[in-house]
């Protein structure tokens, strides 16, 4: 019996490790999106979206069986990142040829705010996934099922989570300071979105109800070192290309926009 907790909390550790990589790219996209709001409103859009990371990815917990077993689901949140990282990567020469792209229609605090619960909830989908796909591998405990899943398999998919989301209150300042410094790496954040939506297709593709690619892909040692090493080379190198504004073309560029 001693084996099976020495198991659990091994896979707990490296599941806490996994939602902290997952709530970086999750807090780096919040940043990212409210990016063009004056200084007040996105500080007000960043604590809506870290509220609703919190409500998604509880929610999410809640209907674990329902996420992992829907594969439209799945589908519909891997559509919709990829759609999310490539419009913005692929638009924004349009964006930055636009003086006034801060007042462009759809660039709105409320119409941002939106944008932030949808990526927030497509986050919370992926990292559910992510949870219950590794906790799955568990030998089952002796603690009472909850939710159609085993009691001790579910509490560290909560314990798991928790992490997570406490990595998001924290992460999302950071990141909002870093892309005033380092605004490229707007690029890079869109990049890791769209790369995060081709793993959720690939989980799609491998659904035993679609049978596009083997089941057990997914989630196997091959696709799992493709896609970190991927997810790993895109941000090093967003990281070392993005170079660094100077204190004065950060000072130039605000006011710039104040006086406009």
């Amino acid at each position: 019996m001693d084996s099976i907790w020495i198991e659990y909390g091994w896979t707990l550790l490296i599941l806490i490790g996994l939602e902290g990589l997952l709530s970086a790219d999750n807090a780096l996209v919040l940043a990212v999106i409210a990016k063009h709001l004056p200084e007040d409103e996105k500080k007000r859009a960043i604590n809506y979206g870290i509220i609703g990371a919190f409500i998604f990815r509880f929610g999410a917990l809640f209907a674990i069986s329902f996420i992992a077993n829907v594969w439209q689901v799945q589908a519909i949140g891997a559509a919709y990142l990829i759609y999310l990282g490539f419009k913005n990567i692929l638009g924004k020469s349009e964006d930055e040829s636009d003086e006034q792209g801060e007042k462009t229609s759809g660039k709105g605090f409320w119409p941002t705010v939106l944008k932030i619960g949808a990526a927030d909830l497509v986050f919370a989908i992926d990292s559910i996934l992510a949870a219950v796909a590794l906790a799955l591998a568990l030998p089952n405990s002796p603690l009472p099922e909850f939710g159609g899943m085993d009691g001790g398999k579910f509490i560290v998919v909560i314990i798991a989570g928790i992490a997570g989301l406490i990595l998001i209150k924290f992460a999302a300042t950071w990141f909002v300071k870093l892309l005033e410094t380092r605004p490229s790496l707007e690029t890079t954040a869109y990049l890791i979105v769209a790369w995060v939506g081709v793993k959720l297709a690939v989980i799609t593709l491998s659904h035993k109800e679609v049978g596009v690619l083997d089941e057990h892909f997914a989630h196997g040692l091959a696709w799992t070192i493709i896609f970190w090493t991927v997810l790993l080379s895109i941000a090093v190198g967003g990281w070392f290309l993005s170079g660094r504004n100077s204190t004065k073309d950060s000072y130039n560029k605000k006011a710039s926009y104040r006086e406009s």
